[in-house]
């Protein structure tokens, strides 16, 4: 998956901000190590994961020593199984000690997201449900981790506050209630499709109707109830389900007709992937 220009400024900051958090004023271990020695190394999978963050590696070694190669044995988004090899490092031995962690865990984390999208979107194979992020990510991360979810086959909602409106409980409070808070959005987006209202019944799901929204999150419906709403909105709006969903449970909610299916666990509880770097 081609990297464009503004990813390529991310994924930069990302790494030289990673790197002074972990290097600080020197490596003090790396000193061990004879100064201007070679180094080779390979990183290994200890388990079954999606492969998702391979330019986030490369840029934690090669900020540090621009001479240093990377090959790679398998694709971005590729799936890879226990004790495959994914890539071998040559360069300084010193830097590629000093990059080790940061390097990895970019790419763990970003595996990880990755693999438990293709996860989910495996389980609601077949339906006409989309599988959607949100933005329950980690701290400083959230375009390296909504990218991964496109690598695992997912797609990306907002990529923050300031391009889409999402009215919640909260808002509709404030603003005197759903029409009044549709209206409001309207007025400030250009797009009604980029105006998202959540409800959490029938009877708040016929009022954001009525007042124009076209895009509508069902909080905690059971299936019954999402069912009901498929029919009762009948392609008026896109339908998207929220709330405490798993793996258990997804197929079953997209099997209801729902149009898009957002899960804050593919970046908020990620289980780092296993893997291993290890000298030659």
């Amino acid at each position: 998956m081609p990297i464009n220009t503004e990813q390529a400024m991310i994924i930069r900051a990302n790494v030289i901000a990673a790197l002074a958090e972990d290097i600080g004023g020197g490596d003090l271990t790396a000193l061990l190590v004879p100064e201007n020695s070679n180094g080779h190394a390979t990183v290994i999978t200890r388990e079954h994961a999606v492969v998702c963050g391979r330019a986030w590696f490369d840029a934690c070694f090669k900020i540090l020593d621009s001479h240093c190669s990377i090959n790679w044995f398998v694709r971005e988004g590729q799936k890879v199984a226990p004790n495959e090899k994914l890539c071998e490092i040559k360069g300084d031995a010193r830097v590629l000690l000093t990059a080790e962690r940061t390097a990895l865990n970019f790419l763990q984390t970003l595996s990880a997201t990755a693999t438990l999208t293709h996860q989910f979107v495996v389980a609601a194979r077949g339906t006409r449900a989309k599988i959607m992020d949100t933005r329950k990510t980690l701290p400083g991360l959230r375009m390296a981790q909504k990218f991964a979810v496109t690598v695992g086959g997912g797609h990306n909602q907002r990529i923050g506050l300031f391009d889409g409106v999402l009215i919640k409980e909260n808002h509709i409070m404030a603003a005197g209630g759903i029409r009044a808070a549709l209206q409001k959005a309207f007025q400030v987006a250009s797009d009604k499709t980029s105006v998202q209202i959540e409800v959490e019944n029938m009877g708040e799901l016929s009022e954001a109707l009525d007042a124009g929204a076209r895009l509508v999150l069902l909080d905690n419906f059971n299936l019954d109830d999402m069912r009901e709403a498929v029919q009762f909105t009948a392609r008026r709006a896109e339908l998207e389900a929220s709330g405490g969903i798993n793996l258990q449970t997804v197929r079953a909610i997209a099997e209801t007709g729902i149009d898009r299916i957002s899960i804050g666990s593919l970046t908020k509880d990620v289980k780092a992937i296993d893997l291993s770097m290890r000298f030659i």
